[in-house]
């Protein structure tokens, strides 16, 4: 039935360039004027229909739709490109209406008229027989057994008509890849913009990843503070439990905001933070209890947007480590802007000999430093990370040490 179904809708398209071609084929011009009149007509107006993008939607959805065919949507145009898209598939898209409304006037014709035969030969018979006028010829239904031969030919027209339509559709799911799938200009675009979305995707994951993970280390550090000073220090319990709020009211945003995007598809638009608003990220730390020593180095305000957020995210992943398996004392932070070059530079004490260490869950094992050095690498710079020389014996059971991150990115200006 979905096979019909195409074929009709073909038919009904056909009916518009058929009947203004017939408009200027006269009977008064001669045979080959009227010829030559028909001919263009119809090919400007199928030309005509092909042109609006509406019109290769349509065929593809169709195609999908009915005919079982498995053809990609077609690629939005890009930004100043002319709504109708570019005049290759607007060929390609005439191309296909002439088999499809073709087909479809030739398979809604004999279907039309082998199911009338097949109800007008079981008609005849019920009635008790009579003479069928069909083709020029006189075919006599007998009543009774010796008509029932006018069954057999009933089945055969229902029979020919479903393979009328089956072999149409055939040959249409042929041509429909060859005149309503991707081009390779378009493949190549199709898997660009897929790559990209793929590229955002991890690009967002990422920023959760960073946002999320420091709220939930810095909120859990300031939660036990809150806990030891309830009874000491209620004020300084309070003012804890009010940055455990805060931090994790902007956790809360970051994660509705990642989330509407991927819901949505749409491109992030909120401002994304950099060097610039690393004191409310220093704040929350020191707001942890960790003792926190910053320090800056040249037109850090100058830096590159790209390379500012980035540089931010990794500082952000970096205090989180440093929360999470240091001591929370003697942090130092350094960014330094100067000869072309970004330098974050972060340490912090640890203990090496402490149970992350022991068990195997070292600091340069963990998801957040591959996150860094992903960042690092696309931006051309260079990232080193482990136990600071002379600061500790990572085999050193009982010692401490002071875990370094140190990360250099080139700026535009050193080339």
């Amino acid at each position: 039935m979905t096979d019909w179904s195409h074929a009709f809708l073909g038919a009904l398209l056909g009916v518009v360039p058929l009947t203004t071609a017939l408009l200027f084929a006269p009977p008064a011009w001669p045979a080959a004027l009227r010829m030559v009149g028909f001919t263009l007509a119809l090919a400007a107006v199928i030309m005509a229909m092909a042109c609006p993008r509406a019109a290769r939607r349509g065929s593809v959805r169709l195609a999908n739709h009915l005919l079982g065919t498995d053809l990609p949507a077609p690629i939005k145009p890009a930004s100043g490109e002319r709504p109708w898209g570019p005049w290759a598939n607007r060929l390609r898209t005439a191309g296909w209406l002439v088999p499809h409304m073709a087909l479809g006037g030739l398979v809604t014709g004999l279907t039309g008229l082998l199911l009338f035969s097949a109800v007008m030969l079981a008609s005849v018979w019920l009635r008790g027989g009579g003479a069928v006028d069909a083709f020029g010829r006189h075919i006599k239904v007998d009543s009774g057994l010796p008509g029932l031969w006018a069954w057999g030919a009933v089945a055969g027209c229902l029979a020919l008509a479903v393979a009328v339509c089956a072999g149409s559709a055939a040959v249409l799911r042929l041509l429909a890849p060859v005149f309503l799938d991707h081009h390779p200009a378009e493949r190549l675009a199709a898997v660009e913009e897929q790559m990209h979305q793929l590229a955002q995707r991890n690009r967002l994951a990422q920023e959760l990843h960073d946002s999320i993970g420091h709220t939930l280390t810095a909120s859990t550090i300031q939660a036990a503070v809150a806990g030891e000073l309830m009874e000491r220090d209620p004020d300084a319990a309070r003012r804890a439990l009010a940055s455990i709020e805060e931090t994790s009211r902007a956790a809360m945003d970051d994660l509705d905001h990642v989330l509407g995007v991927l819901r949505e598809g749409r491109s992030p638009r909120a401002p994304h933070p950099t060097l610039g608003d690393l004191g409310s990220l220093v704040e929350r730390v020191r707001r942890a209890g960790a003792e926190m020593r910053v320090e800056t180095l040249g037109a850090v305000d100058r830096i590159p947007a790209t390379a500012s957020r980035e540089a931010y995210r990794i500082v952000q992943e970096g205090l989180t480590n440093a929360l999470r398996y240091g001591t929370k004392t003697g942090i130092a932070l350094r960014v330094t802007a100067q000869d072309g070059w970004l330098v974050v530079e972060l340490t912090n004490p640890v203990d090496v000999g402490g149970a992350c260490f022991r068990s195997g869950e070292r600091l340069g094992q963990g998801r957040g430093l591959v996150g860094i050095a992903e960042r690092v690498r696309l931006l051309r710079g260079e990232v080193f990370t482990g136990i600071a020389p002379g600061k500790g014996d990572e085999g050193d059971e009982h010692g401490g040490g002071l875990w370094r991150l140190l990360v250099r990115i080139p700026l535009p200006s050193a080339s």
